[in-house]
């Protein structure tokens, strides 16, 4: 399904509508919502300091497992534009997360999952993979000192690094739970991204 809202085509994966239909049907759309409306936010925070810059991406594609927003335009920006533009995604969740927790305190108890939402989705994006906002970080602090030869190769030594404890952790929890994959098939996420080289800037 797509459609185009001024300078920016949108699409959205009918697999995405339909996991929203079986979450549904079992029972925890609920839970989907919120974590749909973390997610939303984060590449919201991205979209408006790009907006704020003066940029439009030209295409945003909304699938089952990601927010992607295409623009090609990030390799003619500053380092300093696109920094601010990574940082606020995982900054728009922190701050949303802050807001519901001090709403959670004064007596909105309804409001915690959608908080903890926020703080998952904002430390998630925070690792320093490469794929995520926290490599894309690190790999444009590293260009400042080095080439970006040697950057990549810092952040790719990094994102290894984090991918097997969590890999681990996973399996441990697969192990404990019986059925709790979900930690696994996101370190197996990481580590496919990082081979096929789908290192974008957000």
């Amino acid at each position: 399904m797509k459609f185009r809202i001024k300078h920016t085509e949108i699409g959205v994966s009918y697999t995405l509508l339909c996991l929203a239909a079986v979450c549904a049907l079992l029972g925890v759309l609920e839970k989907f919502l919120w974590c749909a409306a973390a997610i939303a936010l984060h590449e919201g925070g991205h979209l408006l300091m790009m907006r704020c810059l003066g940029y439009f991406p030209e295409r945003i594609k909304i699938s089952l497992f990601e927010i992607a927003i295409i623009d090609s335009g990030r390799q003619q920006r500053s380092a300093r534009h696109n920094a601010l533009i990574i940082f606020f995604g995982p900054f728009a969740n922190f701050i949303c997360f802050s807001v519901s927790y001090l709403l959670y305190l004064i007596g909105m108890k309804a409001i915690m999952p959608f908080a903890a939402a926020n703080l998952s989705v904002g430390l998630f994006n925070s690792l320093p993979v490469l794929s995520l906002d926290g490599g894309q970080l690190l790999y444009l602090l590293l260009c400042r000192r080095h080439s970006p030869q040697t950057a990549e190769r810092a952040v790719d030594a990094v994102t290894f690094a984090c991918i097997f404890p969590l890999a681990a952790l996973g399996f441990w929890l697969l192990l404990q739970s019986k059925n709790n994959f979900s930690l696994l098939f996101v370190s197996g996420c990481l580590a496919a991204s990082l081979l096929m080289r789908r290192n974008r800037y957000f």
